[in-house]
């Protein structure tokens, strides 16, 4: 539960200060040339340390305002429609993706189930599992939900020391199982969200080691340790052809489970 609330401080790094800090020769892309934009999920072309990529993820923002611009971090269908876009345009330019996760959940509003939510969600996980160029994500915060998993079908999974990762909120859970939202520090000890209880379980792949107190301490650290991180991941994965990373990808996510004792 206190991991949860560090997960979620928002002085945090979100996406725009690793985009800055990381990502160089940076052009966004916006519009799902379907129906929209989505500002609570962003994305474009860059270079991270000198290797092109395309790098997306969700964006919370640090204040009233930039809150509510990105609409917290929870991304509509449109969201999820321009992040199958963005990887569309990795494979045809053959280079790797980069995402970072940082949301509660995909928005559960009435426009955005209206305009298929569950739908864009579903075609974004199946193109990230086709994806044929590598593919790391980068868990910062929260992962919630369908909302986390539609961008993180990667092959190697990083995870911030602090951050969680869940089929759904521990209040969420709490207000399902018991009906009383009041339990969520129970449902967060149960539904084992840590990095610690996810590496154990071979859900995500490497633990990203914060600063002491939480990334949010010393953000810039934080920012150069994981663009180490997902350089080292980069490297091994180049070494693969298309076919062997979508193979690996595939079978990583099928046998999420299967060894349960």
């Amino acid at each position: 539960w206190e991991k949860t609330h560090v997960s979620r401080h928002p002085e945090r790094p979100h996406f725009s200060q690793y985009c800055n800090g990381l990502v160089s020769d940076y052009t966004p892309l916006s519009g799902d040339r379907k129906y929209g934009d989505d500002d609570a999920l962003l994305g474009g072309l860059g270079k991270i340390r000198g290797q092109s990529v395309v790098v997306m993820g969700h964006e919370k923002g640090k204040d009233t305002g930039t809150r509510l611009k990105h609409n917290f971090g929870m991304a509509q269908p449109e969201g999820y429609r321009k992040a199958v876009r963005l990887m569309d345009i990795a494979e045809k330019s053959s280079v790797p993706v980069v995402s970072f996760v940082d949301t509660a959940g995909a928005f559960p509003g009435r426009g955005a189930e209206e305009r298929g939510q569950a739908e864009a969600i579903a075609r974004s996980i199946d193109r990230g599992l086709s994806l044929r160029v590598p593919f790391v994500t980068v868990i910062s915060g929260e992962g919630g939900s369908g909302g986390a998993v539609a961008i993180a079908t990667a092959n190697k999974i990083l995870m911030l020391e602090h951050s969680i990762y869940s089929v759904i909120s521990p209040e969420g859970c709490a207000s399902i199982l018991w009906r009383d939202s009041a339990k969520a520090q129970d449902a967060a000890k149960a539904m084992k969200i840590t990095a610690q209880d996810l590496k154990r379980l071979k859900i995500i792949d490497r633990i990203v080691k914060e600063p002491v107190g939480g990334a949010h301490r010393s953000p810039d650290e934080m920012i150069k340790t994981v663009g180490s991180e997902i350089v080292k991941s980069l490297k091994v994965l180049g070494k693969m052809d298309a076919d062997a990373l979508v193979k690996q990808r595939r079978d990583k996510f099928l046998n999420i489970g299967r060894t349960l004792k």
